[in-house]
């Protein structure tokens, strides 16, 4: 008897390894082969380019094959592009369809005898399951421990409007506002200081045209995977929230016992890098799987990070002493010295920038031997830099311009007013584009802002009191 348990023990901790396993890379072959353009998201959920939803099914055990193949499918002898009902592949890994029954619920082919792969199969345990979903009776043993939402409780999209009287001017509501060719197939989200829910906008709109609810107000928020999630966090919250935009959900939370801050994203190796001052750790997150793969301990409060040619720079805002973590070699910090009131850091041509917010001015270090090479007067109150080739241009908040450096000769090559009379902050690239946008925390304005040319193209009004703003690609958003 107690050799029969010890093996039941085995076997459900094997069955626990298959279902929480990736997608085994022949199906992800088969996939992408058959079918170009598809996603397959980290929980494992199959979305093909018209929408279309599959959910895969984990067998207890793989069978041994040599060359993948469609061994069943209903209706009979149909690939994936045939957008089936069910495929079985020979390995015994099924893929189910997510379809509408009669009265518009979301369910999954009804078959009074499910095949065994269905009938054993188990859908992985972190998935999101699409709201509502039916699962017929003869096969709710798939379900395993996972939660399914029969209420669409965890939607988190809201299309009431929010008051921000107090801080816009009611006429600026139906204003007409000429929308930049360069944003006009992108999406805008918005946070503020005074409300838990992320602003979700058109381009050229006042108003929202809807938002996003958050646990709690949210510090940092960064759009990740070609838009498709929002990464947050929100302050009291120990955790990282991703944010399916495509479901209005919360896919994932990333417990990390901490209190986490800024959000760092390493597009190149996919991942981000998540601070908690308080304690003294950068999370590091990999976005192919959206999980905890690493914890690197520093000194000090870390704020105003920047991630430049392999190295995150950061300043201790406790102490004022500016540090690098060289991520390409055992995440060694070194020390680049003290630095009062540090308001951003750049990294270009082996020197390093750093902005002091108090005294309005740039110091320039040589990386190699720590010395400074240069220090001059820059924008009054300078908050975000940004860099272009090799150009340099400093965000001045108090008088709402922007100066060009050119980081060859470290000279200033001129000054563009943003004419918001305002107060800018924010200084945000449009990932694949020459432009970045700019925030004015003061007038609830944005400015389109283009690199190449140092030239303000655009600058839009909306209604909400703005924090922070991200311009990215649109996501299409399931019915």
């Amino acid at each position: 008897m107690r050799k029969f348990l010890s093996l039941l023990v085995v076997f459900i901790l094997s069955a626990a390894m298959s279902f929480a396993a990736k997608m085994p890379q022949e199906v992800v072959d088969y996939v992408n082969k058959t079918v170009p353009g598809t996603d397959i998201r980290f929980d494992g959920v199959v979305i093909l380019p018209d929408g279309t939803i599959y959910l895969p099914l984990f067998p207890s055990l793989f069978s041994d094959i040599k060359t993948l193949n469609v061994k069943q499918s209903f209706p009979e002898h149909k690939e994936l592009k045939d957008k089936p009902d069910i495929i079985i592949f020979n390995n015994d890994f099924v893929m189910m369809k997510v379809i509408s029954d009669n009265a518009g619920h979301k369910t999954v082919l009804h078959q009074t005898t499910p095949p065994i792969q269905v009938r054993t199969g188990l859908l992985p345990q972190d998935m999101l399951v699409p709201s509502g979903l039916i699962i017929p009776e003869n096969i709710k043993g798939i379900i395993g421990n996972l939660k399914i939402d029969t209420k669409s409780e965890d939607i988190i999209k809201r299309t009431q409007k929010e008051s921000f009287e107090e801080f816009i001017d009611p006429v600026k509501s139906s204003a007409n506002q000429t929308v930049l060719p360069q944003i006009k197939d992108k999406v805008i989200y918005v946070t503020t200081n005074y409300s838990k829910n992320i602003q979700v906008l058109e381009p050229g709109k006042v108003l929202s045209t809807y938002s996003l609810a958050q646990k709690s107000i949210p510090i940092c928020v960064k759009s990740v995977n070609d838009g498709e999630f929002l990464l947050v966090t929100s302050f009291e919250r120990p955790f990282l929230d991703v944010v399916s935009i495509a479901d209005s959900r919360f896919i994932k939370q990333i417990d990390l016992s901490a209190f986490p801050e800024e959000i760092l994203i390493d597009e190149e190796n996919s991942v981000a890098y998540v601070t908690a001052p308080i304690a003294n750790t950068i999370f590091v997150i990999d976005l192919k799987t959206m999980s905890l793969i690493k914890k690197i301990k520093i000194n000090g409060y870390c704020e105003k990070l920047k991630l430049s040619d392999g190295k995150i720079f950061y300043s201790d805002k406790m102490k004022n002493e500016v540090w690098v973590i060289d991520t390409q070699n055992m995440y060694q910090l070194r020390s680049l010295g003290v630095f009062p009131n540090v308001t951003a850091i750049e990294f270009i041509n082996g020197k390093v920038y750093i902005t002091s917010r108090t005294r309005s001015r740039i110091a320039v270090i040589d990386y190699e031997t720590l010395e400074l090479m240069d220090e001059y007067s820059t924008v009054n109150k300078p908050m975000a830099m940004q860099v272009y080739g090799d150009t340099l241009y400093v965000l001045g908040a108090q008088n709402n311009e922007i100066q060009k450096i050119n980081t060859v000769s470290n000279k200033v090559v001129g000054t563009i007013s943003l004419d918001t009379d305002g107060f800018s902050t924010v200084f945000h690239r449009i990932k694949g584009t020459n432009l970045s946008v700019i925030a004015d925390v003061k007038k609830n304005k944005y400015s389109i802002f283009d690199l190449s040319t140092g030239k303000i193209l655009r600058t839009y009004e909306i209604s909400v009191p703005i924090k922070d703003v991200i311009i990215t690609d649109k996501v299409k958003l399931f019915k």
